[in-house]
Parts: C-alpha cells; structure tokens; sequence
C-alpha cells in the first residue's frame, strides 16, 4: 500500500511562508544597502569634498635636536590653515610636535620647517591639517 502523499498542488493555494519571506528578506536587502550606499557618499563627500588644505611630507632629515621636514601642501586659493607635525624616536616616545601655518593665496606649497626636538627623532609623521 501506498500513502498518500501531504503536499499541496503546486500553485493552486498561493505562495508558500517561504517564499514570502524570501520576498521579505529581498526587499529589506535592498533597502539596508541604499542606505549604506547613502551613508558611504554622505561621508566620502564630506571627507573629500569640503578639505581645504592637505599636505605630504616629502622628505625629512633628522638632527640632534630637530627634525627639518619638506612638506607639499595644497589648499584652496583664499584658505587659511595649519599642518601639525610630531616626531618619535627610535623606541616609540613622542619627542616634538608643533603646528605650521599656511597663509597666502597660493594653492600649492613647497615649504621646508624645523620641527624642534627634545632629544634624537627618527620619524617625522604629519597628523592632519586644518583650516581656520
């Protein structure tokens, strides 16, 4: 004897639970990644688009008790900042950081500063700019 079997014709009552929630769980996807789309462009706008003033430290030479750093900055022709620099020494320890202006109507400078040193540094790491 056979048993008859429990499931129901296909497509004759409507969807199944699963593929209501498959629908769901589609649909609530799509949403989630518009709205991290939305906050990655939010952020990446204000990151990138309202800078004013970067820089790149290009080169540096380390003294007994300074740091001569050439540093590239670029800004806005009418902004204003400065560029804070630090220097650590050989174990880790932070010995001299400062912050250098950047004035004038130029969008690009080549400027080489002495970052003052309390003893022998062997980095010199810019932390960011800012404008005024």
């Amino acid at each position: 004897m056979s048993t008859a079997s429990t499931r129901l014709p296909e497509g004759r009552y409507g969807r199944s639970s699963d593929e209501r929630a498959d629908r769901k769980l589609k649909i609530a996807g799509v949403v989630f990644g518009a709205l991290l789309l939305a906050l990655i462009g939010y952020f990446a706008y204000h990151y990138v688009g309202q800078t004013k003033i970067s820089a790149e430290v290009i080169t540096f030479d380390t003294r007994q008790n300074a740091v001569k750093v050439h540093l590239e900055v670029r800004k806005d022709a009418d902004a204003s900042g400065y560029c804070t620099l630090r220097s650590q020494s050989a174990d880790g320890a932070e010995v001299g950081r400062a912050d250098f202006r950047f004035d004038g109507h130029a969008t690009r400078i080549d400027k080489v500063v002495t970052l003052r040193t309390t003893s022998r540094g062997a980095t010199a790491e810019l932390l960011g700019c800012h404008t005024d």
